[in-house]
């Protein structure tokens, strides 16, 4: 069964309940928000091919490129709601590839970067 868009917000919620405490004070200006599905711009800029797709993205300024006199926006992390139930069927996975994205998403606010964290195996 395939979760509400509710039930869906909740599994956000809770792939944001995994990062560590002593990360969460460095999320304070970090929006995370579910939007129903990347826009084709969006993905054509992404540089994202037509046989594949976007679960998340994180828009702003990783905090190792911030200077003392930074006053950006808040950052942004969307997660993508309906590219996980075309792609995932069981509740678990659904539950653990969020997850899984959201924690990707937010390494990226710490500076990590795609290839780092493929070698970390969250590729």
């Amino acid at each position: 069964m395939k979760p509400s868009p509710d039930e869906f917000e909740t599994l956000v919620a809770e792939g944001l309940k995994l990062v560590p405490d002593e990360f969460r004070p460095y999320l304070d200006n970090v929006q995370v928000v579910v939007e129903e599905e990347p826009s084709a711009e969006l993905l054509k800029k992404m540089g994202v091919t037509p046989n594949r797709t976007l679960f998340g993205l994180y828009i702003g300024t990783p905090l190792p490129e911030r200077s003392v006199m930074y006053s950006g926006f808040p950052d942004r992390i969307i997660i993508f709601q309906r590219p996980f139930l075309e792609k995932f069927y069981h509740p678990d996975e659904i539950r653990r590839e969020v997850a899984r994205t959201v924690l990707h998403e937010v390494a990226h606010h710490f500076g990590i970067d795609d290839d780092r964290l493929a070698e970390l195996g969250w590729g």
